[in-house]
């Protein structure tokens, strides 16, 4: 089992910066992907940006341009540094650990954390 805990959400006006940070613990050995996701009030979760171990990144169409997730391994932590930030990404995020063993998956997700964008 992989525990995260993210922090960093909070209350900013649009146009504004964040950055979300996402701490690893327990079984991290098998990570190969770490993500963040979010969900909007009324809406399905979404794949926000995701990076494999090796450092591939991959964003939503909605996002690029403006976040930028990144990996600390020495500390297994994953950042999402997010800018020019609109109120239409007001939504919870969540940080997102995808696991590989020879004969099986699994997805671990933390609690979230709120992010609100005021106009």
């Amino acid at each position: 089992q992989v525990q995260l805990v993210e922090s960093g959400g909070g209350l900013v006006q649009a146009g504004g910066s964040l950055r979300l940070s996402c701490a690893a613990s327990g079984s991290i050995f098998d990570i190969h992907t770490m993500g963040w996701y979010r969900q909007a009030p009324g809406k399905q979760r979404e794949m926000v940006a995701t990076i494999t171990s090796a450092g591939s990144t991959n964003y939503a169409d909605s996002v690029k341009g403006r976040f930028t997730i990144s990996r600390d391994n020495a500390n297994n932590t994953v950042f999402l540094q997010i800018h020019s930030l609109k109120p239409d990404d007001t939504a919870v995020y969540y940080c997102n650990a995808a696991s590989r063993g020879r004969f099986w998956d699994r997805s671990d997700w933390g609690q979230g954390t709120q992010v609100t964008v005021s106009s």
